[in-house]
């Protein structure tokens, strides 16, 4: 009866899991969101600068 506090599951090693985890997804989120946003831009001043040579 002394030893009814018997630990039945491991609190830190899944808790430290789960924050490696939400940091994954955090990092993978933000590169997806940086492709998204920052990708090339229109070439339109190289279009309006070949428009002006032509005419």
């Amino acid at each position: 009866m002394t030893n009814l506090a018997i630990p039945l599951a491991d609190w830190g090693m899944g808790t430290t899991l789960i924050i490696i985890f939400a940091l994954v997804c955090i990092v993978l989120t933000v590169i997806v969101l940086s492709f998204i946003f920052g990708g090339k831009k229109k070439d339109s001043d190289k279009m309006t600068s070949t428009d002006e040579e032509t005419f």
